[in-house]
C-alpha cells in the first residue's frame, strides 16, 4: 500500500509545485527563481517537521515532499543564472542552502 500513498503524495506535491510556480512567476518581476526557492524552503521546513514527529510515512516524505521540492530545477536555474549573472547565481545557491538548512531546523524544533 506504500506505493499507492507515494503515488498520491507525489501527484499532490507535483501539482502544488506547478501551481506555486504559476502564481509566483506571474508576479515575479525579478529574474530570480523565486518559485523554486519557495517550494524548496517549504519542503525543507515540512521535512524537518516530519523528522521531529517521527516517520510521516512514505506518502508524505517520499511522495509529497519529494515531488514538491526539486534539486534538478534548482541546479538548472543556478546554471542559467550563472550564464548571465554569476553573482546572482552564487547568491541563489548560498541563500537556498543556508535557508533550507535553517527551515529544516525550525521545522524540527517546532515538533520536538
Amino acid at each position: 500500500m506504500d506505493w499507492l500513498m507515494i503515488a498520491i503524495g507525489g501527484g499532490v506535491g507535483a501539482w502544488l509545485r506547478y501551481v506555486t510556480a504559476l502564481g509566483v512567476n506571474r508576479f515575479n518581476q525579478f529574474h530570480f527563481p523565486l518559485a523554486t526557492l519557495l517550494v524548496n524552503l517549504l519542503g525543507s521546513f515540512l521535512m524537518g517537521m516530519a523528522f521531529g514527529a517521527g516517520d510521516w510515512g512514505p506518502g508524505i516524505s517520499t511522495g509529497f515532499l519529494g515531488a514538491l521540492t526539486t534539486f534538478s530545477t534548482f541546479m538548472y536555474e543556478a546554471f542559467e543564472l550563472a550564464t548571465t549573472k554569476l553573482w546572482l547565481s552564487v547568491v541563489y545557491i548560498v541563500v537556498s542552502l543556508i535557508s533550507g538548512l535553517l527551515m529544516v531546523t525550525v521545522g524540527y524544533m517546532i515538533i520536538v
